[in-house]
């Protein structure tokens, strides 16, 4: 069985707890280790509760191959993907220093691993969670790598079909797994809002019980302030310091002024969200039963001589006026009186 709530280092995940906002570094420290740490340090000033980095390198994920079918696609369309992944990996001697950075300021540092090994070196580092990217999802073994770790796991859909997610949810739960959490996400970059389809969040996590959230590539904050609406109790995004730099990732990023509003917004959301609730008291701010002019003790009540009027408060409402009609007052009283049950006769 899965656990509703667990911790990633000591930040607390699940639906009854904040929303736990991870800052994707990506390709966006441009593989300078100044730039990384300086997204470190952005992240944390921001609000985020996590700076997250992906552990690959070209020879992990592809083959130094010029066929067509090792062309890039979409906005790196026009470069193979050998030589994309290779100016984008961070390289892994970033690793360390920025781990013992994040844990030296207070913000949580893991990575996604894209093969054994990349998982050995977060081992080495003990990396608190592991993520599984989109793509990967379908590797069953690097799966249940991560799960031999004993770590919160975090799986992204992207394109994976519903018996594919179903898969390897059952891959992680037998290979011991037992703090997971499913972000739904769309795979395209940037990702227009009509193919995000929120409502699966809730799906998710119906079909698995497990903290859902969003791994988000929108632009702008709209749609991942509404997984929360939602249900989402985790938000991913990818961060950058500048959309100008010159990175594989920066032009869906968020910047630092982003990530910090985005931040404010969640829990402004998480504020209004609240719990169930129902006022316990009838509010005074709206209308009750008066006298419209002065009565004399035994006179009939009509609707020449009652009116309804703000402010509420007192024991007649508008609802039980077909009720006092024609009824008699107890003694004499002044207009502008709030009338009562024991006023009546």
């Amino acid at each position: 069985m899965f656990k509703k709530e667990f911790k990633i280092a000591d930040t607390w995940v699940g639906h009854d707890h904040p929303s736990y906002i991870i800052a994707e570094m990506s390709a966006n420290h441009g593989q300078s280790l100044s730039r990384a740490k300086e997204l470190v340090y952005a992240a944390k000033e921001a609000g985020a509760n996590a700076i997250k980095l992906q552990t690959y390198t070209a020879d992990t994920l592809t083959m130094d191959c010029k066929l067509a079918h090792f062309e890039a696609t979409g906005p790196w369309q026009g470069q193979y993907l050998y030589d994309l992944y290779k100016s984008a990996y961070m390289p892994w001697d970033f690793h360390g220093e920025l781990f013992e950075l994040a844990k030296k300021i207070g913000i949580t540092c893991f990575s996604s691993p894209f093969d054994k090994s990349a998982v050995d070196l977060l081992v080495s580092l003990d990396a608190p969670a592991y993520k599984i990217a989109s793509p990967e999802l379908i590797d069953h073994q690097l799966i249940r790598d991560v799960a031999a770790t004993g770590k919160p796991v975090i799986m992204s859909t992207g394109g994976a079909t519903l018996a594919e997610i179903s898969d390897a949810v059952k891959v992680a739960q037998d290979a011991g797994v037992t703090e997971l959490c499913i972000l739904k996400c769309t795979s395209t970059y940037p990702a227009p809002a009509e193919t995000i389809n929120l409502r699966t969040i809730p799906h998710l996590k119906d079909a698995f019980h497990v903290p859902v959230g969003l791994s988000d590539h929108t632009l702008g904050n709209d749609v991942p302030l509404a997984s929360i609406a939602v249900g989402g109790c985790m938000i991913e995004k990818h961060f950058v310091m500048d959309k100008t730099d010159n990175t594989a990732d920066s032009f869906f990023s968020m910047t630092p002024d982003e990530l910090a509003s985005l931040v404010s917004g969640v829990r402004q959301i998480e504020k209004a969200l609240g719990t169930v609730h129902y006022p316990t008291e009838p509010s005074k701010a709206r209308r009750c039963l008066y006298l419209a002019k002065d009565v004399a003790a035994g006179e009939t009540l009509t609707k020449a001589n009652l009116v309804q009027m703000r402010p509420g408060g007192g024991e007649l409402m508008p609802k039980d006026l077909p009720y006092i009609l024609g009824r008699k007052i107890r003694t004499a009283m002044p207009r502008g009186t709030q009338l009562s049950w024991k006023d009546l006769i």
